[in-house]
């Protein structure tokens, strides 16, 4: 590669991740997402994979604080968590690697029409009474589909957002649970393949943009009102669906 294409290449990288870190800081997820797709137009798959591993654990922890609300939230879901845990590691010992293209487009496809449902004004309720029970269940569910897919939104962000958490307390949920999901993940599928270290530089070096884009998107999320913060977290919700429907299904 010229001197000029590498620099066109990280300029390009770089864009992508400030993108990608507004977006999450903003509703809280679609790093991955968002990232994975856009570097895939001019790169090989693996390529935006080995970029991905840093920014994507790190803002992940990022997005678990403040710290003096942490324990709080982290009680709620706690249940959750150790379902996830569970979820995750049974479904990498017992399904592998991520598979399966029809998984992830049902997957998109419930995203979508959750989203829809929520936008008509519509929105699901999980009393602390009933979250004793309902969360670990949705937490072996979410690291089963997890373990199958790599997604870690479905049913975990429904259910998050049923508890009735402050927009703040959301996000910094979803930080907690897909900073689980990560960890984990990767423990369960250590022995099957591994990462690619030999370009972890470059992810390292994709966590700066990433994080000044979290912290805008954060700036941008404070100034929104509770009712367009929702409508955003929807659309992104619907739109993370759709292309994770599409790209699978032209897989």
């Amino acid at each position: 590669m010229q001197p000029t294409d590498t620099m066109i290449f990280w300029a390009a990288a770089t864009a992508v991740y400030l993108l990608a870190g507004v977006i999450k800081g903003v509703v809280g997820l679609g790093l991955p997402t968002v990232s994975m797709g856009l570097l895939a137009l001019w790169m090989s798959p693996a390529q935006a994979a080995a970029l991905l591993i840093v920014p994507s654990l790190v803002t992940n922890i990022w997005q678990t604080g403040p710290r003096a609300t942490f324990m709080p939230v982290l009680k709620r879901i706690g249940g959750m968590q150790v379902g996830v845990v569970a979820g995750t590691l049974g479904g990498a010992l017992w399904l592998g690697v991520p598979a399966g293209a029809w998984a992830t487009v049902a997957l998109g496809v419930a995203l979508i029409v959750y989203a829809v449902w929520g936008l008509t004004g519509r929105q699901l309720h999980v009393t602390d009474a009933q979250a004793r029970w309902v969360g670990p269940l949705v937490g072996i569910v979410t690291g089963l589909v997890t373990a199958v897919t790599g997604v870690f939104a479905v049913p975990a962000v429904p259910y998050l957002q049923a508890l009735g958490f402050q927009r703040d307390s959301l996000i910094q949920a979803m930080g907690i649970s897909f900073t689980t999901s990560t960890v984990i993940l990767a423990i369960g599928l250590a022995g099957n393949g591994g990462y690619p270290m030999s370009v972890i530089g470059g992810s390292v070096a994709m966590l700066a943009p990433a994080i000044g884009g979290m912290v805008l998107g954060t700036w941008l999320r404070k100034r929104l009102s509770v009712a367009v913060f929702r409508r955003c977290f929807l659309i992104g919700l619907a739109l993370l669906g759709l292309y994770m429907a599409v790209r699978a299904a032209g897989a």
